[in-house]
């Protein structure tokens, strides 16, 4: 069976939200044996190296000159640099639950974006849609409760440039992959999100005279594999799959597999954690996964019924 290259790249975008998912559970384990910082510098250590191999022996060449860096420059510090950075400290004043909610707004910032700079043109339905996905996971998050008595101003600022941050991603990747392949762009944001977070981290162990600790979480199993998941799976393979999906479909359209991914998260954690599911998981996920496909499809099938 051959695949249109648009159904390769909602296959690309549900294979991200999926990977994007099942991430927390990694990170979370990450988390239990080093510092945040670390887990991005050793993250992005694995994702380089694991990235360079085919590079290094020739079965992948990189066509780009200075001039092709700098250009990709910006796109690399919204993407993982600053989206990742600004996420990371926000979680320290902030729950997940609270970051959640923020971030489920990154749909609608990659709309206002590429109305603006890519001239695309959302119509009714999809904003509609787009609009019931974001609620569907600020609904799970309300009925979950959350807690909005601490100080968590300085949070809320950092996620909410974390989430500018991939909206901004979403709209200037989908500019660049005309020009550059999804295969370079990965390997170029992979290769600067390496050298800024060890850069981070390294500087950090060094203030606090901790450098001989820098790679003592490697003696344990557990972070190993972790970290390669991280690294391999859900920064290399993901940086992938948004370059390639958005090269083939609109940003507004990719951006919303985001909050698909909020549910993956949440199933996981029903499936491995134990976690019980109530009936506003149920609801929640139905509003999302209504607006995703509203979002994607709903003109279309709008469409062949009108003409049907």
């Amino acid at each position: 069976m051959k695949f249109s290259h648009k159904k390769k790249a909602y296959i690309a975008a549900m294979l991200y939200a999926l990977i994007i998912g099942f991430s927390f559970l990694f990170s979370k384990l990450t988390l239990t044996l080093t510092s945040p910082l670390d887990t991005l510098a050793h993250r992005f250590t694995v994702s380089f190296i694991f990235a360079s191999i085919p590079v290094l022996l020739g079965w992948i060449k990189l066509d780009i000159n200075k001039r092709d860096l700098l250009r990709i420059l910006p796109l690399s510090l919204f993407y993982p640099t600053m989206f990742f950075g600004f996420q990371i400290f926000g979680l320290v004043y902030i729950s997940s639950s609270e970051a959640g909610i923020i971030q489920a707004t990154i749909p609608i910032f990659t709309m206002i974006f590429s109305t603006i700079f890519l001239k695309e043109r959302p119509s009714i339905l999809q904003k509609i849609s787009m609009l019931l996905s974001v609620a569907g996971v600020v609904y799970i998050f309300f009925m979950k409760g959350i807690n909005l008595k601490s100080n968590i101003f300085i949070g809320i600022v950092l996620i909410l440039l974390s989430a500018l941050s991939s909206a901004g991603n979403n709209v200037l990747a989908r500019k660049m992959t005309g020009k550059y392949t999804p295969i370079c762009l990965t390997y170029i944001t992979t290769a600067i999100g390496f050298v800024s977070f060890n850069i981070m981290a390294i500087i950090d162990h060094a203030l606090k005279g901790t450098l001989n600790a820098y790679f003592k979480p490697f003696t344990n199993p557990l972070f190993v594999g972790s970290i390669v998941y991280l690294g391999i799976l859900s920064s290399l393979i993901t940086s992938l799959l948004v370059n390639y999906a958005l090269s083939k479909i609109e940003a507004s359209k990719m951006s919303v597999f985001n909050n698909l991914s909020t549910l993956i998260t949440m199933l996981a954690g029903v499936i491995f954690l134990g976690e019980t599911l109530q009936y506003f998981h149920i609801l929640g996920a139905v509003m999302i996964i209504l607006g995703i496909i509203g979002t994607n499809f709903g003109d279309r099938i709008l469409f062949s019924r009108k003409h049907s």
